[in-house]
């Protein structure tokens, strides 16, 4: 089991790789930590975006999991 200070810190490092991404630092990108597993909530321009900032959670060392709770605009 990860600890809740893990989440914390995964959390804070996927926050701060999105802000560093200029595509991604302009988006309102919810990023939520439990056991490991990370949550992405909010809305991207772009299906390119979408799967930018899994990447980036997913890269993230400690994150076991990914749940990609994000829309995109304008999609369909």
């Amino acid at each position: 089991m990860v600890a809740a200070k893990d989440d914390t810190a995964i959390t804070t490092k996927v926050k701060a790789e999105i802000m560093a991404d200029p595509a991604l630092k302009t988006k309102t990108i919810k990023v939520e930590t439990k056991d490991g597993t990370v949550t992405l909530t909010g809305t991207v321009d772009s299906q390119d975006m979408r799967q930018k900032a899994h990447q980036i959670a997913a890269g993230t060392p400690g994150v076991s999991n990914v749940v990609d709770n994000l829309t995109v605009k304008n999609a369909g």
